[in-house]
């Protein structure tokens, strides 16, 4: 069992910043390859980043290409999310989620095994 918890969601102005965290516990960090998604209301919960445990690997939805960064510390068991230049269209619930091949990078909601509650992001205009 992989209890995963997301901290750093708020209230940002168009074009600021914020920074996701997910706290991994219940199984070593790596040894998951980690993804964060997003839902905004009405809408399908969608990719927005994956990380893997090969250094460097990461994958990223077209639409936070080179706004949003992911990254892992597994030292202390967490996964970040940089987000910058933030729109409106951002508003969402951001969730992580855990891949238990820790090699893997897909950008697929049903290949995660694990979610996290998720953290509201509202980017206002």
């Amino acid at each position: 069992q992989v209890l995963l918890v997301e901290s750093g969601g708020g209230l940002v102005q168009a074009g600021g910043s914020l920074r996701l965290s997910c706290a991994a516990s219940g199984r070593t960090f790596w040894t998951l390859s980690m993804g964060w998604f997003r839902q905004a209301p009405g809408k399908e919960r969608e990719f927005v980043a994956a990380i893997s445990q090969r250094p460097g690997d990461s994958l990223y939805a077209d639409s936070v290409k080179g706004r949003f960064t992911i990254s892992r510390d597994n030292a202390k068991n967490t996964m970040y999310l940089q987000m910058n230049s933030l729109k409106p269209e951002d508003t969402a619930v951001y969730y992580c989620a855990a891949h238990l091949n820790p090699l893997t990078l897909t950008p697929l909601r049903s290949d995660y095994a694990y979610w996290g509650q998720g953290t509201q992001v509202t980017v206002s205009s």
